[in-house]
């Protein structure tokens, strides 16, 4: 059977034909899709009322007010005290303990005995000092009589020159004595009366509240070592860690609100004392705040939140009632020029909030003095939405 090859080539061209027939069909119809899609994205933004609707939503609109907010910097640190206000305490000279009733917690005086130790290395810098204090005595008497000669000439100035030199050695090496009596902790008292003893006391050079006891009876310790840690919790301060880029705005003198981690509910106030010059490895720099008053309720390290107040600056704003927020997002409702009752939904970004209004920071390609919707916002949000959900059904 043989085929005729004008009808052959007849069928391929009409079979080509109709391709392309059908691909311009299908591109339209994604065109119009595209395009659908596009106009129904653009009118998703926008909601017009009836004039039902406008009465009945209490539509207020306005443009933005000027105000004047205070700005923030929110920082985290911890309760911390002085370095003079944290007192580790050891033993000079070392020794066994014999005597000592702390408990972490108590309270102790300035002055007041924490423990007692001894060691035998005491007696002969005792016996050194009553010896030395007898040879002063002694050195002073020959010194005034060699002044007495030399007033008569009776003696070269030699002998008198020796005797100066003596006395101030003796007064130094006293001195000296006195002091290493006193850092052991023995009492003085006692021995310029002569009695000599091989224990001594370990008295608190603060008053404060016992943090650490890291003794027991008959331990000895070391020069080296912290037998006890005293806190005086009089003077403590906030230590704040303020990120580089907030550092230009924080300035000596500016109210700190914060609040403690194991009591949230009370908030406390602080001022800004000291700015470190030094940022850290984490990029943030130290901020040294004062209380403003007071709180024995808190403890040192005690975990902070804190806001810093950097002052009052113009922004533009509106009530914090014009401003709705939808999946995560902050938006305004505008005045279209269309008509008196369309409006457009636009995202924008929030700034200070204070005394119920928000500074808006609007899109970089916003122009003009858009007229917001100040009162009922979210009604035409609720309008909106409701309206989506309709078309989409």
């Amino acid at each position: 059977m043989s085929s005729n090859p004008k009808r052959s080539m007849k069928n391929i061209v009409l079979g080509l034909m109709l391709f392309l027939a059908m691909a311009a069909c299908k591109s339209g119809n994604e065109k119009e899709v595209v395009e659908a899609e596009a106009h129904h994205e653009e009118e998703t933004n926008h909601v017009e009322l009836t004039e039902a609707q406008y009465r009945t939503a209490g539509i207020e609109t306005g443009g933005f007010s000027v105000r004047k907010l205070s700005g923030t910097v929110a920082a985290n640190g911890v309760i911390d005290i002085p370095p003079q206000n944290l007192v580790s305490i050891s033993a000079p000279l070392g020794g066994f303990v014999r005597k000592s009733e702390l408990l972490q917690g108590m309270k102790v005086q300035k002055g007041e005995v924490l423990a007692v130790i001894e060691n035998p290395d005491f007696i002969p810098i005792q016996q050194d000092y009553l010896e030395t204090r007898s040879k002063l005595e002694y050195a002073e008497q020959e010194y005034q009589r060699q002044t007495d000669l030399s007033k008569e000439n009776v003696n070269a100035q030699k002998a008198l020159q020796q005797s100066t030199s003596e006395l101030k050695m003796l007064r130094a090496r006293l001195a000296g004595l006195k002091e290493r009596v006193r850092t052991a902790g023995v009492d003085l008292a006692g021995l310029e009366k002569g009695t000599i003893t091989s224990v001594a006391s370990i008295r608190s050079p603060i008053s404060g509240s016992v943090t650490v006891v890291n003794v027991n009876l008959g331990k000895y310790v070391n020069p080296t070592d912290v037998m006890f840690e005293i806190v005086d919790t009089d003077h403590l301060h906030v230590e704040l860690s303020v990120f580089e880029q907030d550092i230009p705005k924080v300035k000596l003198g500016q109210l700190v609100r914060f609040r403690v981690s194991n009591n949230p509910a009370q908030e406390d106030l602080a001022k800004v004392y000291l700015i470190n010059q030094k940022i850290n490895d984490d990029r943030t720099v130290r901020v040294h705040c004062h209380l403003e008053n007071e709180d024995h309720s808190l403890l040192p390290q005690n975990f902070v939140k804190a806001i810093i107040e950097t002052g009052a600056n113009p922004v533009n704003a509106l009530p914090d009632e014009a401003i709705v927020d939808f999946e995560g997002k902050s938006y305004v409702f505008v005045k279209n020029a269309e008509g008196e009752r369309s409006f457009e939904m636009l995202e924008i970004g929030k700034g200070i909030s204070e005394n119920g209004f928000t500074e808006v920071k609007m899109p970089a390609d916003s122009t003009g003095s858009p007229q917001f919707v100040l009162k009922g916002a979210y009604a035409l949000l609720s309008k909106l939405k409701n309206s989506e959900e309709e078309e989409g059904h």
